[in-house]
Parts: structure tokens; sequence; C-alpha cells
């Protein structure tokens, strides 16, 4: 089956809605996601609008959301890229200290999984964030829960190495978030 991957658009909104809540009831949920579906089912539509238009190409901010659209319009998955600047807002719990990129919301549907489709959007977000206009984008980075050894090595396998800094889990200061981190290629 072949996927066409690409930026969400502004009115697809339902869509980003329906991926997300299906990433959210996925049985690694716990471990993938600092929501919970009941948290994400209970937001407003102005919600998931706002999330849609802000991910969009035409939203024009430091966020991207590429989606794998199969042949019949079904979204098997996706991934969102968020740019984070030195004089930026600071994002999960630390400042940064250079101009690096961030993937956070990575799903592929079960049915789809083996394909290569993480693969494909993984490609998509990084091609994105190294071709951005400003200040060159040094790094791309992850956190991944210390009790989800598959996504863990999905990413080593696709380059990406774990670079000895970790944050506690929101909500659970027991457990840890592993940073794992690819540096662009000169």
């Amino acid at each position: 089956m072949e996927h066409v991957i690409r930026a969400v658009r502004a009115d697809e909104w339902p869509l980003v809605k329906e991926l997300r809540l299906a990433a959210l009831r996925d049985p690694v949920a716990p471990v993938a996601f600092l929501e919970t579906y009941e948290q994400g089912v209970a937001y407003s539509d102005e919600f998931w609008q706002d999330r849609a238009l802000g991910a969009s190409e035409t939203g024009g901010g430091d966020v991207r959301q590429f989606v794998a659209v199969a042949p019949d319009g079904r979204w098997d998955g996706g991934v969102t890229v968020l740019i984070e600047r030195p004089d930026a807002e600071v994002r999960f719990g630390e400042a940064v200290d250079a101009h690096q990129a961030h993937v956070v919301g990575v799903f592929v549907r079960p049915e789809a999984r083996g394909a290569g489709l993480a693969e494909e959007l993984f490609r998509a977000g990084t091609d994105w964030a190294w071709s951005l206009a400003g200040p060159r984008i040094e790094r791309v980075r992850l956190y991944v829960h210390e009790d989800n050894p598959r996504a863990a090595a999905f990413y080593r396998r696709i380059g990406f190495s774990a670079t000895g800094r970790s944050v506690p889990v929101p909500g659970d200061p027991s457990a840890r978030e592993i940073e794992y981190a690819v540096e662009r290629k000169a």
C-alpha cells in the first residue's frame, strides 16, 4: 500500500483529533504520551482546530505535523516536530542552548506497522527542520520513556543516539524519559 507523507492542513482538524485519539488508545500509550485518552477526548473542537492550524503549512509557526495518508484517505500515522530556540519559551521543563527540533507525538497504527511509515514520517520531519530558514537547526531530539524499549530500538535504528540526558516523567518523578538525538550532518 502506497502512502503519501505530507503536512496536515488546517481544515483537517477532525482527522488530527481522530489520529491522536487512536494513538491514546494504543496499548503503549501510558509510556508513549503525556496525556490520556480521557483527557484527549475531553478537548473542545476549538482546541483541535487550533492544534491543526498551528501544525499546518499555513500556520506559519515553529510546529509541523506530518501524516501518512493511505490511498483510501485514512491517516495511518503521524509525527509532530517542534522547533526549539534559545530565545523561545521553555518547553519540557528546560531552556535550550541551541537551535534544535523536538519530535513528539510519534504514532503508526498497529495494522500499518512494519511498512516503513515511521521512517518516512521521521524523514519528512527532519527534512523540514533541516530546511528551515533563519538560524540553522543543529540537532533533532526526542524523549522516550525508559520502559519503552521498542521505541528506543527504533530510534537507534534510524540514527538517533541516547545523549545521556534524562528528565523525570511529568506526574511520575520515579520514572525517566531518556533523551535521544541526531546531530546535523555537515
